[in-house]
């Protein structure tokens, strides 16, 4: 039987959206929901993140694991999911411009 599984994307090409429209319902753009083995969900994850280029894709399925689920991550992003003694957390990178580690803030502009 099959697990539910959940794809997001950002920026992919067009041919990863229409692979993922094969097997899977986008109730959203870029958001695609389904339900399949853990076969056909590996096959289509490699496919995915073999050819999501200059864009990035997150994969969430159910596990049989303290946390219920796995993510699965595939391009360059802001933020990294982390192995924290078997759960799965996400950090966040600094940005290009926070050499010092501390944000940059902007003055708003008069009247706020």
């Amino acid at each position: 039987m099959g697990t539910m599984v959940v794809i997001s994307t950002t920026a992919v090409p067009d041919r990863v959206r229409g692979s993922l429209s094969r097997w899977m319902v986008e109730p959203k753009a870029g958001l695609y929901v389904g339900t399949m083995s853990a076969r056909v969900r590996e096959k289509l994850w490699t496919a995915v993140s073999e050819t999501v280029g200059e864009g990035a894709a997150v994969c969430l399925h159910t596990a049989d694991n303290e946390q219920g689920f796995v993510i699965l991550t595939a391009g360059e992003r802001r933020r990294q999911v982390l192995d924290f003694d078997g759960l799965q957390l996400v950090q966040f990178l600094a940005r290009p411009d926070e050499d010092d580690g501390e944000p940059e803030w902007q003055e708003l502009p008069e009247g706020w």
